[in-house]
């Protein structure tokens, strides 16, 4: 049975507790009047299940899309739509459109415990780089949708990469990578393209092609849907991956086309 389905059939000995098991349970509500937070969850130190992380992964995504998209003092008509688009390449039900919702609407709020979200996410999946890094990608490409990253949106993604394990460095490049990521997709002269696809791979127009090679191979299996999967992406953000594999496979062909 998937995550969700032991969600919502009631199996709860993979649920964590803590602040996401509160965050989904408040979300859950309609369906279980007394949420998840202590309803047969696991210590934190016990067994990680796949569905666990999985139920985590989602649960933090969506409730910290809302955080981020409140962190400049207000949710712009992109940013929803960003989350619209989210939940519409995951191909959600119903039921589990209406529970992102919910989330994405706690992480607005107020008095939403982010610091303390971030921290159990963290536990929940472990070492998984990967994993993490497209964590950060949703978030980031949260942030850039309306066109620009606030001051006040990059201080709090900074401080989340740090606090998931990140230098600084690493994170300055991602955000690099989906800025480019963004212009990329749109309506732009050949060499302004050229010159972001480049940047899609987080390399100088000067590098080889030995390296271009390299470049494009490490990113394509950073974003593998199986690899993440397995790792704890849920499977209804498959498509996200591919997606993005595809968005990475045009650069590198862009590169390698403008070298013929």
């Amino acid at each position: 049975m998937s995550w969700w389905g032991k969600v919502i059939g009631g199996t709860f000995g993979f649920v964590m507790g803590g602040p996401l098991g509160a965050v989904l349970g408040a979300a859950l509500g309609n369906y279980f009047d007394n949420g998840l937070d202590g309803i047969g969850a696991e210590p934190l130190g016990g067994p990680r299940s796949n569905e666990r992380t999985q139920t985590a992964f989602f649960t933090a995504v969506f409730s910290l899309m809302g955080y981020i998209a409140k962190a400049d003092g207000k949710v712009s008509r992109d940013e929803i739509s960003l989350a619209e688009q989210v939940m519409g390449q995951m191909q959600l039900q119903t039921a589990q459109r209406k529970i992102a919702i919910k989330l994405f609407d706690q992480g607005k709020s107020d008095n939403f415990p982010y610091q303390a979200v971030l921290a159990q996410f963290k536990r929940e999946c472990g070492r998984s780089r990967n994993l993490i890094q497209m964590f950060l990608e949703i978030l980031t490409a949260t942030a850039l949708a309306d066109g620009q990253m606030e001051q006040s949106e990059r201080r709090i993604l900074e401080s989340m990469a740090i606090s998931l394990g990140w230098r600084k460095a690493d994170f300055d490049q991602l955000v690099m990578r989906l800025s480019a990521q963004f212009r990329f997709e749109g309506d732009v002269a050949p060499a302004d393209r050229l010159k972001d696809a480049y940047k899609v791979l987080a390399i100088e127009s000067t590098a080889d092609d030995a390296t271009v090679k390299k470049a494009y191979r490490k990113l394509m299996s950073q974003h593998h849907p199986d690899k993440l999967v397995s790792k704890g992406l849920p499977e209804e953000m498959m498509e996200m991956a591919k997606k993005k594999t595809q968005e990475i496979k045009t650069a590198y062909d862009t590169i390698m086309d403008s070298r013929k």
